[in-house]
């Protein structure tokens, strides 16, 4: 009974809710990367998922999170910084002071990256890194995932969503993802629209460059929660473009992440 109190204690104090794009964005992340593999990255895939597809277990690290095995990996899901940074010293504050294991979403990222190159990797030990490769780079495309540590990435900013209380991380999180009523593979058919230019760019840019990226759009969105706490329906014309955005870049990206682990 302590032990489950302690386990329940934790899950209660995460920074915030960690479950960025809830299942559609997620899900159409993994779409819009499926749509741009090689085909030698295609039956790599294939093969490590078995029956399994990208999209079905780009939600499984949000999945675990109960399971005290797991319990490390709940600070993968973000990363926290100070407001006000350019890119420069965003950058210092990511390399500050590497630890020996993954402590936020930029090392986390690093990590599994490099175990789906590694050959001394096993099957199973590489199937949990393409979950989580899959995951975290939609993670790291919500602005809130890069968002600030005295606000919990936005989950101690209480608004109101259409009528609804609520908190800011959650309105990133899933009412602008569903507001426009896609099922995943509607939405990954809708917004995987990138120009061969944007392809080339955004899968040249680096895992900093992406955060920095988020970063960024979080100014916008904190500004409009501290102006009118009450959002209605001019908030998604508003913001829904570059949740559209964030969602295309990502699985842009994540095509590229995949296909440079996997193209032989």
């Amino acid at each position: 009974m302590f032990r489950k109190s302690i386990v329940l204690l934790v899950l209660l104090c995460a920074p915030f809710s960690l479950l960025a794009w809830g299942t559609i964005g997620h899900r159409a992340v993994a779409k819009i990367a499926e749509n741009h593999l090689t085909s030698s990255a295609k039956r790599e895939i294939a093969r490590i998922l078995g029956t399994e597809t990208l999209p079905l277990v780009s939600t499984w690290p949000d999945e675990i999170r109960s399971d005290p095995q797991y319990k490390q990996t709940g600070p993968w899901h973000y990363l926290n910084v100070a407001a006000g940074l350019d890119f420069p010293a965003f950058v210092a504050q990511l390399t500050a002071a590497p630890a020996p294991v993954p402590t936020n979403a930029y090392n986390a990222l690093l990590q599994v990256r490099q175990d789906l190159k590694d050959p001394k990797k096993t099957d199973a030990e590489k199937l949990f890194a393409l979950k989580f490769v899959v995951h975290l780079v939609g993670d790291i495309h919500q602005p809130l995932h890069v968002g600030h540590g005295e606000d919990r990435g936005g989950n101690s900013i209480q608004v109101n969503w259409r009528g609804r209380d609520t908190n800011l991380h959650s309105i990133l999180d899933g009412d602008l993802v569903e507001y426009p009523g896609f099922s995943y593979s509607e939405m990954a058919t809708a917004y995987d629209r990138a120009t061969p230019p944007q392809i080339k760019q955004w899968q040249k840019d680096d895992v900093a460059t992406w955060l920095f990226e988020s970063y960024q759009l979080c100014t916008p969105i904190y500004a409009a929660a501290a102006t009118s706490p009450k959002f209605d329906y001019h908030f998604y014309p508003a913001f829904g473009p570059s949740v559209e955005q964030q969602i295309l870049k990502a699985g842009i990206r994540l095509a590229g992440v995949l296909n440079e682990a996997f193209d032989k």
